[in-house]
């Protein structure tokens, strides 16, 4: 066999690490609190069938053709309209690009501004997928520490007067991946502030934002944006479904263009049969109706493991407070070590953990968390994962 030679920006990607963790959640026997994926019963099976018969009736050279980059121009106009209105995000110099789920975005804006060795900041604990992307690009990482209501404030601003080449600030400001963490408003309003002044992109991530159960909403940081420095990213995978591949980022048309032209190297134009779907739904169904269907029946969900966690693992274990989202951050004692905690979990109880190390955005930060899903296991599945986790314990 060849011997492969592959690029030194890839060497430090997670891949191997996130297979071996999710590969085990769709096998039987197996309990999948690892995945993050929506529940099954959250799809709009019908409406996407209909819809579906409809357009491919009236339109398929259409829908079966190359579409331009920045995506399907009625939907496009459409979601400025919506974002606009449900959450004042846009002004009159931004624009939208429909990508390829929200992971894209970070791929396109990594590709567009970063070089070989300048700075992202991040949570010291994030999504795992979008560090992958900064550092295939040459971006170095640096987590900053977190209290229990997101990034400490006095840290972050620390690292960006003292850390070299700052590009870039990544936040999931809404129930954060992994921690479930929502940032309150005063804290988004310090970030903004302070990357304003350090002339500093921050890249707003929030696919989980339609998806809150309890508390009140709190107004994103691209809302706050008036001088064009936030690219706000958002996800119709969550809350319609991810095989459909729809994402959009909103930022100034100036990065816009910029991401247009990456992603034109890239994969030339999203899935247009999905942009319709989804534009079909939120534009002629009950789209509004359908979140809040989605929203009880996390709500449900994630009451369920809650109350076992409290039945079975109280004083032996505490978890993060969560109002949406898919997931809780589970911290163990000290003594107990995380990553054989997470594999005795699979191989002697069959129920599939995120171990939290996964997450760091440094390999020298301590944890002893990991990460369990709510959506994607069955309502018995919860209860009896808790079970065997705190039997495990």
């Amino acid at each position: 066999m060849m011997k492969y030679s592959y690029s030194s920006r890839t060497k430090n990607l997670q891949g191997d690490a996130i297979e071996a963790v999710l590969k085990y959640s769709s096998m039987p026997g197996y309990i999948p609190f690892s995945a993050g994926n929506p529940s099954v019963d959250s799809f709009p099976v019908d409406e996407i069938k209909e819809i579906s018969a409809r357009i491919l009736e009236e339109q398929p050279n259409i829908i079966l053709q190359y579409n331009v980059t920045e995506g399907y121009h009625p939907f496009r106009d459409y979601l400025k309209g919506y974002l606009k209105k449900k959450y004042n995000v846009g002004k009159d110099f931004d624009d939208i690009v429909i990508i390829s789920g929200s992971q894209q975005a970070s791929d396109l804006i990594s590709k567009g501004i970063l070089n070989e060795g300048d700075t992202v900041l991040c949570d010291e604990i994030t999504y795992m997928g979008f560090l992958n992307a900064f550092t295939s690009y040459g971006g170095r990482l640096k987590g900053i520490p977190m209290d229990d209501d997101g990034m400490n404030m006095e840290a972050f601003e620390k690292a960006l007067e003292t850390e070299k080449n700052v590009k870039m600030i990544y936040t999931i400001p809404n129930f954060q991946n992994p921690t479930g963490i929502t940032m309150p408003l005063a804290k988004r309003k310090k970030m903004y502030e302070l990357a304003v002044k350090h002339n500093v992109i921050i890249l707003e991530d929030n696919p989980y934002g339609d998806l809150r159960y309890s508390g009140e909403a709190i107004e994103s940081i691209k809302s706050m944006d008036e001088e064009g420095c936030v690219v706000y990213v958002g996800s119709c995978s969550k809350v319609i479904a991810p095989g459909l591949r729809i994402g959009y980022a909103v930022a100034a048309e100036p990065l816009i263009r910029k991401m247009i032209e990456c992603k034109q190297t890239s994969d030339v134009n999203s899935n247009l049969w999905g942009q319709e779907i989804c534009y079909e739904y939120m534009t002629k169904y009950d789209y509004e109706g359908h979140l809040k269907f989605v929203c009880d029946l996390y709500a449900h969900k994630q009451k369920i493991m809650f109350d076992a966690f409290k039945k079975y693992l109280s004083g032996k274990m505490t978890w993060s407070k969560v109002e949406g989202g898919l997931f809780a951050w589970c911290i163990l004692p000290e003594e107990i070590n995380m990553n054989e905690f997470c594999q005795k979990a699979l191989e002697k109880e069959k129920v599939c953990v995120v171990p939290g190390d996964v997450f760091s955005a440094e390999a020298s930060i301590p944890c002893n968390g990991f990460r369990v899903n709510f959506s994607t296991p069955s309502v018995e599945q919860i209860e009896e994962g808790v079970k065997r986790l705190a039997r495990l314990i």
